[in-house]
Parts: structure tokens; C-alpha cells; sequence
């Protein structure tokens, strides 16, 4: 896989995780814990972005 096919494949699990953590938002009674499960997994995502488009 290359790297612009793992940054392409980074952003659409962030983008599914943004989804995923929107619908548990608007819940009557959103699961707490689940939120911040996936603000991690979201900000994982995006500092891998990060390194990778910064690194020749």
C-alpha cells in the first residue's frame, strides 16, 4: 500500500469514526465512556495523518 493510499484509507476510518461518534452524541443518554473512545481513536487517526504527510 502506498503512502498516499494509507493517508486515503486514514481519512475514511476518521471520517467513519466522526459518524460513528455523532450518532452517540445525539442519543437521549449517550454513552460517556464510548464518546471518549472514539475522540481517541479519532485523534490517533489524525496524528498518523499528520506524521505521515509530514514525512518524505
Amino acid at each position: 500500500m502506498s503512502k498516499t493510499d494509507r493517508i486515503e484509507s486514514l481519512k475514511a476510518k476518521h471520517a467513519q469514526i466522526d459518524e460513528m461518534l455523532h450518532r452517540e452524541e445525539i442519543r437521549p443518554h449517550p454513552d460517556e465512556s464510548m464518546c471518549h473512545k472514539l475522540k481517541r481513536e479519532k485523534l490517533a487517526l489524525k496524528d498518523e495523518m499528520t506524521r505521515m504527510q509530514a514525512s518524505p
